[in-house]
């Protein structure tokens, strides 16, 4: 297990995890969470339904996990193990009913009722079963016990297990600092783009991933996250808040309507800089078209209404003094706590990685290459602090 230990983060590291598997056939999806969980830095076993285990073999979570998974409570006492986190995934309805009403007869729901540990569950069953009365009120017990419910997928007529990513990513938030918990955090991500005419559009190359990564960080830390998103190159999970805003203007009214009162805004979108007059319909590719760029409203200042805020500012080769100077500049005409100053010929878009120098009124940090979810720590770091 130490390749694939700690292979994407070392935020679970030290963090023993039980994956409860039961009796739904996205219990085929255990493997694979139990693995996303050790790349995350965790130890993990298995404890399994008797119904689970005619789904996937025992031996299959054992290759998984390193461990032998525990099939039957014996004398040894396996329910009483000290764990940090409980995730049972796939939850089924069965399972869900007997947590709900203090029933431990599997060794999932026997290590449920016995441990001290965060709990937290990805219900996965038929559609017209996850909306039965019944089984709402039982999963609203469990919420208001604490546990942790990653809400399923709706689609083709069933509740699907959460992809094994996010509910990794709740892990992770369960597990976190909490110190943003009852924070929220607006985020803009991605590239504006503005209609030329009904098929053609000015935009720029920003994929959305360092915007995405701040939103997963915030997360992380227990926030209440909207994201703002353009167009992007990369998927926000499915428990994110997501708002579309494509064009200049809806970014301007977005961020306006949404920051205020927010605790964080940080405006890391690559928001265009002109308007072009739109024609009608299509214009013929067979002639000479000019257009005129108009310089566009800056959106920036619709943030005003959070307390702390941080924009991007991206630059050409600069050197070290250029990005300095320039995001001192920009802190103070704008007011900000925060710019970030990347230099953009260093292939940075649709990458994972990033290259940046922080400044705030206090300090100028400049940053090695390193993986923008690790910019977006070094980030929340500061601003936490500078929330207090």
């Amino acid at each position: 297990m130490d390749g694939i230990r700690g292979a994407k983060s070392t935020r679970l590291e030290g963090r023993r995890i039980a994956v409860c598997v039961t009796g739904s056939i996205a219990a085929i999806e255990a493997p694979r969470l139990a693995r996303e969980l050790q790349r995350h830095g965790a130890e993990v076993k298995a404890y399994m339904s008797e119904a689970a285990t005619r789904i996937v073999h025992p031996f299959t979570m054992e290759f998984a996990t390193g461990e032998e998974p525990v099939t039957e409570i014996s004398g040894a006492l396996e329910h009483l193990e000290d764990y940090d986190l409980i995730v049972v995934a796939p939850a089924t309805a069965n399972t869900i009913a007997k947590l709900a009403h203090g029933i431990g007869d599997t060794p999932p729901t026997l290590l449920c009722l016995s441990s001290r540990a965060k709990l937290l569950i990805a219900p996965a069953m038929h559609l017209t079963m996850h909306q039965n009365r019944a089984v709402r009120e039982n999963l609203q017990k469990l919420k208001n016990r604490g546990f942790v419910i990653v809400e399923p997928l709706i689609a083709e007529g069933a509740a699907k297990m959460a992809p094994v990513e996010e509910i990794a990513e709740h892990a992770i938030r369960a597990l976190g600092s909490g110190e943003l918990r009852n924070r929220r955090v607006v985020i803009t991500a991605g590239a504006t783009e503005e209609e030329i005419d009904a098929v053609r559009i000015i935009t720029n190359r920003s994929s959305g991933r360092m915007g995405l990564a701040l939103a997963r960080e915030a997360f992380y830390r227990g926030a209440e996250v909207t994201l703002i998103a353009g167009r992007m190159g990369v998927s926000p999970p499915g428990y994110m808040k997501v708002v579309k805003a494509l064009s200049i203007a809806e970014m301007r009214s977005a961020v306006e309507r949404h920051t205020e009162g927010a605790h964080i805004f940080i405006s890391a979108a690559a928001i265009g800089d002109f308007l072009v007059e739109r024609h009608r319909g299509k214009l013929s590719s067979a002639t000479e078209v000019k257009l005129t760029l108009r310089p566009a409203p800056k959106v920036l200042g619709a943030g005003r209404g959070a307390e702390l805020r941080v924009a991007f500012k991206a630059l050409y080769r600069p050197t070290r003094e250029e990005m300095e100077k320039a995001g001192r500049a920009m802190l103070e005409t704008e007011e900000l706590d925060m710019v970030v100053v990347n230099d953009i010929s260093q292939n940075v878009f649709g990458s994972e990685e990033n290259e940046v120098m922080l400044v705030t009124p206090e300090e100028v940090l400049t940053l090695p290459r390193m993986s923008k979810s690790s910019v977006a720590e070094h980030i929340f770091d500061i601003l936490v602090k500078r929330l207090g």
